[in-house]
């Protein structure tokens, strides 16, 4: 059994069609959210871009903090052990991509 499901997604007023995994539905339409409220928060405060603007700088503002939690885990007190298991599910995950 294929535990692929097809949506679609929209993101800024677009959308795409998506396989994702069942269990991973909700957190993909969650991202969606979260980016087109970003990008209507952007809308609102300047009126003078376009939407590439405003994806770009949802995107960048994500990045940020994505990369400040990836510093907090590196530079937590983790055993080498824990830091190392990290290290092999993030290869995984990225592989399965």
């Amino acid at each position: 059994m294929d535990d692929k499901l097809s949506i679609r997604v929209n993101v800024a007023d677009r959308y795409y069609p998506l396989k994702v995994e069942r269990e991973n539905e909700e957190r993909v339409r969650k991202a969606a959210r979260m980016i087109n409220e970003k990008v209507l928060l952007y809308k609102q405060r300047y009126s003078d871009k376009d939407v590439q603007d405003f994806l770009a700088m949802a995107a960048l503002q994500y990045v940020i903090r994505l990369t400040e939690e990836e510093e907090k885990l590196e530079n937590d007190d983790l055993p080498d052990t824990l830091k190392e298991l990290i290290l092999k599910l993030e290869s995984v995950l990225e592989t399965k991509e």
